[in-house]
This record gives structure tokens, C-alpha cells and sequence, in this order.
């Protein structure tokens, strides 16, 4: 089902030069290990660990060992390759947090076939996509999440594709093919992979238009697998609470479900994000790390106070996905009694972190340092140069396990890389003295006000230090005098503060006069992506609205 040309531009676009190659291999970074073998070895130490517990499709509390899951995954991979999935094949895989979630992306990855990792808010726009530009030979899915019918989301998807792909359901599977027929069948052997050949297709982590592909290989994202588990001092006495969509790049590995299962920890899984649910799981499975994007963490602190659970076994509270402001970074530590661990990082690579045993200072104000000693960075001005040290620019970087192109992209591969690889993430940020990263914003959101230049998380950063505010989103509207002004949307908790008092309080804050904001809206919540960031596209759309009417 999977085209030749296709696997041709997969495997050139996914290549490192060789010499860069050499490298890696030569530094230990990049092993012989491939994510096919991974479960096997795991069980082979931990056979009789928990490894991952959690709800099943049907709700029902279900936990694997480690020996469980890898014989679950052998036998449900015999069961894919019965439906004709082949090795090199593309496997969307569309579960929320569920246990099979664990044993159907092993099946997959124990076939040499690729996984494309959509997120359980990926509607037929974007699933329709995917099975198309990645000609997919299996699409797999639950039967319902959320009140939401997957099922007719398949029937929709397939019904508009020419070659249709295999559909899979845990639970109730009408039509289609069952998971748990699946796991009748008698386990398949390990496919003999190349550790340097693709193992998935992440999706990028913009907020606007269909997600890129991204192809990561077995060695780049398994060394970044290992070296976060160490810096994050993952053992096998970590108990991991997922509730962010488990298929998103920060959940799965930084260091994740992935690292937590490499290092015979025990992952448990989230049905849902809700201060209420996750609390409750924190004191019942004596949770030891959990992984947030900002939202969700102002929203754990907000909630704190009037909850009754013990929270005593939490250790890290990692944070990532999106810059967390300092005001809020504060609080982790007296209000919810554990270490703040910042991450920053993207699907395409780069990861940093703020390590356990820095200081406060530097976990609050910044973002953390690379994984790498071989993690290339440049900080470049708007004409390509390199800045001061300790300025802020565009933030360029090449690495281990930083890819050199999108899957079937070349066009916007042009753009998005430079000549010598190194990639262009779009952020805005700048370098210690100690080489950590502190992040001004993204270029996109950079307002440019008669000429004055605003990075939009300064502004919500100080917007969030107000008693009253709970979370805030800054974004720019055309102005026929400026080019653009600001306006805040804000969420508050209790009496919500006048504007001007609200302005007043941004002035008394030190903050210059042209990044006061000109407008201020107050929202009850603010529209977001399936894996909880502040959708700006949406907030500019809402705002242009209100300005029409």
C-alpha cells in the first residue's frame, strides 16, 4: 500500500549526512537498539513490573506488566500483519489515553511499520490527511472518547479515500475490525530494523493549518529517550502521571511514557486532565512526576487549596509546550510541595531542561539547557546575523536528534532549514551566562507596535502576576496608524478588575508605556489545541470578530 516514491523520500529526507553520523555513533549517542526490540528487552529485565496501568476502552481500570505488554504487542502485531500491514507501512494511530494505546504502538513499531501520531481532537480535515499523505495501510481508533464517536469519524474518512486504509477499534468495533480479535493470534517475531532508518511520523507542533510530518529515527529519538530519563532521574521507583494526550511528543518522551518503560518505571494514564481526576490518581497510585502545558499547571495551582488529596508522593512537576511564566513558576514549589522542572523542546528535537538540582532562580526564569553536548545552537537577528550575547533572536539548532527535514516537504524544507542543517524553530529566546535558554516568545508572536517591538509573554507574564488573573493570551490587531496594537484576553478567578486598574497595575510593574495593552478583553476560557496551548490563530479570529460587530 505504501508507495515506493513515498519510502524513497522518506529515507532520503530522514538521512544525517555521514559524517554527522559518524559522530553520533562514535559519541555513544546513537546505538543499535530500534524501538521493534524495545519491549522484548524490557520485559527481559522487568518481566514482572508494572509497566503501564490505566482505563481500558471501556472505562475499566486495567494494568500490564512488563511481560504483558510485550506479549500483548507481539500478538496483536501478528494480527496487523494478517490485515497486510508490512514493514515500512503507515499506521495512524488515533487512541487517547488508554492502555491499548501502549500495546498497539508496540504491535506496530514491533512490525517495522511506522506509527503517525494523531491526537484524539484530530477531526476528518486533519485524519483524512494523514491516511492520504502518508498512504496509510491501518488507521486505529477507540470506539468512543469523550462522547465522541470514532467510529463514524472512520466511516467518514474512509469513504472519501480511493485506497482506504484497514480500520481497527478497541471496544465496540461495528463494522470494523476489532482490536481484541487481534490479540488472538500467536506473536509475531521482532522485525529486523536499522536503527538509523525512520521509526515514526511525529506531527509538528504549530497552532495554525495541517501539521507537517516530522521523521524521527530509532537512534536519534531513543538516545533523546535515554539521556532525559537520566537527566530527569527516572528509575524504576518513578511512577509517571500522563494526562496530556499520550501520543504528543512530550508525553511520549520527555521523558515520557518512553522513558519511564526504558527505565522499568510505571506509567499511569489519565483519562482526563481535570485537577479533580488527576489529584485523586496522585494519592491513589502514589504518583511520583507529572508533565503539564501552562494552562493545565495555572489550573492544578488554582485548584489546590480546595482539594482534599494527598499530594505528598509528588516529586516533579514537569511543565513544557509552552513558555510558563515566571509569576506562576513561583508558586510550584510552595503551593503544590514538589520540584518545578521546566521543558522546552519540539517534536522536531531540541529538548532542554532545567535540571533537579539547580537553583530556584534558574528553574522560575528559564527554560532549561540542552541535552546535548553535540546540541548546536545559534541566536540570529532578523538578517540572519548572530546576536549579542545574551540578546534575544531566532533561535537556530542541530544536533543528534534534531532532524534535517520534513517528511515530503520541500518547499517549506527550503525555508525551515538552513544549508548546513541546522533547523529554524521560530522561537525567540536568549542564552544565559550558564548556556540555559530563557524564551521571549515566538517570531509570529511578535507584535510590532508603530516600530516598538512587544514579545507577547512579557506582557502575560506580568498580566499573570495580578491576584486576579488566571491565565492571559496577548495577540496583535490591525491598526491603520500603529500597523498593529495589542489587546489581552484574560482570565480571572473571582472579581474581575477594572481595565484601567488592570493597566495601572501593569505600569506600576515597570512596564514600558507602548507594551501597556491597548485593549483588554475578559474570557471565561481560552480556545486551545488538542494538546492544550493557547491557539493565538483562533484568539486573532475572535478578535477581528468583535471589531466587526
Amino acid at each position: 500500500m505504501t508507495s515506493g516514491l513515498r519510502r524513497s523520500a522518506l529515507a532520503d529526507i530522514a538521512r544525517f549526512p555521514e559524517d554527522f553520523s559518524e559522530l553520533y555513533r562514535g559519541a555513544g549517542y546513537w546505538t543499535e537498539e530500534t524501538f521493534a526490540e524495545f519491549t522484548a528487552n524490557r520485559s527481559a529485565r522487568f518481566a514482572d513490573r508494572i509497566a503501564v496501568v490505566g482505563p481500558d476502552a471501556t472505562g475499566a481500570r486495567r494494568q500490564l506488566t512488563y511481560r504483558d505488554l510485550d506479549e500483548s504487542a507481539a500478538r496483536i502485531a501478528t494480527g496487523l500483519g494478517c490485515l497486510g500491514v508490512r514493514a515500512g507501512d503507515r499506521v495512524v494511530l488515533q487512541l487517547p489515553n488508554i492502555v491499548e494505546y501502549t500495546e498497539v504502538l508496540f504491535a506496530v513499531f514491533r512490525l517495522g511499520a511506522l506509527p503517525v501520531f494523531a491526537l484524539p481532537a484530530h477531526r476528518a480535515s486533519e485524519i483524512g490527511y494523514f491516511c492520504r499523505f502518508a498512504d496509510a495501510a491501518a488507521y486505529i481508533v477507540a470506539a468512543e472518547h469523550g462522547g465522541f464517536d470514532y467510529r463514524t469519524l472512520a466511516r467518514e474518512v474512509t469513504g472519501a479515500l480511493e485506497n482506504p486504509p484497514a480500520v481497527v477499534v478497541a471496544g465496540d468495533s461495528g463494522e470494523f475490525v476489532s482490536l481484541a480479535s487481534l490479540r488472538e493470534q500467536e506473536p509475531a517475531a521482532v522485525a529486523g530494523v536499522h536503527a538509523e532508518s525512520v521509526a515514526f511520523l511525529q506531527l509538528s507542533g504549530g497552532t495554525t493549518g495541517t501539521p507537517k510530518l516530522i521523521p524521527r529515527t530509532h537512534a536519534d529519538y531513543l538516545y533523546s529517550v535515554r539521556e532525559s530519563a537520566r537527566i530527569c532521574g527516572v528509575d524504576e521507583d518513578t511512577r509517571m502521571l500522563v494526562v496530556l494526550p499520550a501520543a504528543h511528543n512530550f508525553p511520549m518522551s520527555s521523558p515520557g511514557i518512553l522513558g519511564v518503560l526504558h527505565a522499568g518505571g510505571t506509567v499511569v494514564l489519565a483519562p482526563d486532565p481535570s485537577p479533580d481526576t488527576a489529584f485523586a490518581l496522585i494519592e491513589g497510585e502514589r504518583i511520583t512526576m507529572a508533565s503539564l502545558v501552562p494552562p493545565l499547571a495555572l489550573a492544578w495551582l488554582s485548584a489546590r487549596a480546595r482539594s482534599p488529596h494527598d499530594l505528598s508522593s509528588l516529586e516533579v512537576l514537569q511543565v513544557g509546550g509552552a513558555k510558563f511564566p515566571a509569576e506562576a513558576a513561583k508558586r510550584v514549589r510552595p503551593e503544590l510541595g514538589c520540584t518545578l522542572q521546566q521543558v522546552f523542546g519540539m517534536a522536531e528535537g531540541l529538548v532542554n531542561y532545567t535540571r533537579l538540582e539547580d537553583d530556584e532562580d534558574t528553574i522560575v526564569h528559564t527554560q532549561g539547557r540542552p541535552i546535548s553536548p553535540h546540541d548546536e545552537i545559534r541566536v540570529l537577528d532578523d538578517a540572519g546575523e548572530p546576536v549579542p550575547f545574551g540578546t534575544a533572536g531566532h533561535l537556530l539548532t542541530r544536533g543528534p536528534y534534531t532532524i534535517r527535514g520534513y517528511y515530503d516537504a520541500p518547499e517549506h524544507n527550503s525555508t525551515a532549514f538552513t544549508a548546513d542543517g541546522f533547523y529554524r524553530t521560530g522561537d525567540i529566546v536568549r542564552i544565559t551566562e550558564h548556556g540555559y535558554i530563557v524564551v521571549e516568545g515566538r517570531a509570529k508572536d511578535q507584535i510590532n507596535r508603530g516600530g516598538e517591538k512587544i514579545a507577547a509573554e512579557e506582557v502575560e507574564n506580568h498580566l499573570i502576576a495580578h491576584p486576579a488573573v488566571l491565565d492571559a493570551a496577548v495577540v496583535s490587531m490591525p491598526d491603520q496608524y500603529l500597523g498593529e496594537r495589542t489587546c489581552a484576553f484574560v482570565v480571572t478567578e473571582g472579581e474581575t478588575p477594572k481595565t484601567l486598574a488592570l493597566k495601572a497595575f501593569l505600569r506600576d510593574r515597570g512596564l514600558a508605556a507602548y507594551k501597556i495593552p491597548d485593549k483588554v478583553r475578559f474570557v471565561d476560557a481560552f480556545p486551545v489545541t488538542g494538546v492544550g496551548k493557547i491557539s493565538r490563530n483562533e484568539l486573532r479570529r475572535a478578535l477581528t470578530a468583535a471589531l466587526q460587530n
